[in-house]
């Protein structure tokens, strides 16, 4: 991966806590012209730094109350890339981990309610094969989102 510097990092830092910012606004902060940073900023698309764009939609104003993690134990570890295109066709899972530790993947889904989780879980996900076992968590609360830090000040 290409090196980035303390000015990508600065804009890195500023985009981050608001993509909607002016490229004018992030030009002002970071003491560059406009031109400047929208280069930097395709550069750092392009060598993968940054990856995406778009919106956060909260899923509860969609309908989607139940958030679940839901580990998942399987026959053989390899089987993993045969299992992730099956998961790829539920829409509500928006995960999929390969993981250590207990489980060989973890994956995170929203759900409308109890009823629809457990139609996902019996109807889908534990029919997959090569799907031993699962563990459902519900998340009560999400009390926490961020991103990396960004330290560019070294």
């Amino acid at each position: 991966m290409e090196r980035i510097d303390n000015l990508d990092k600065k804009i890195l830092d500023i985009i981050m806590k608001n993509a909607r910012i002016p490229s004018k606004d992030v030009a002002v902060e970071c003491g560059v012209s406009r031109a400047a940073i929208h280069q930097r900023i395709q550069r750092m698309i392009d060598v993968g730094v940054i990856a995406g764009s778009g919106y956060v939609v909260n899923p509860k104003t969609l309908g989607y109350t139940t958030c679940t993690f839901i580990g998942l134990t399987l026959e053989r570890g390899s089987m993993y890339r045969t299992v992730v295109p099956e998961l790829e066709k539920i829409p509500e899972v928006v995960e999929v981990h390969f993981t250590t530790g207990s489980y060989t993947m973890m994956i995170k889904l929203y759900a409308r309610d109890n009823q629809h989780l457990m139609e996902l879980l019996n109807g889908k996900i534990q029919h997959i094969p090569g799907v031993m076992a699962t563990e459902t968590l519900i998340s009560l609360e999400q009390s926490l989102i961020r991103q990396v830090p960004i330290n560019y000040n070294n």
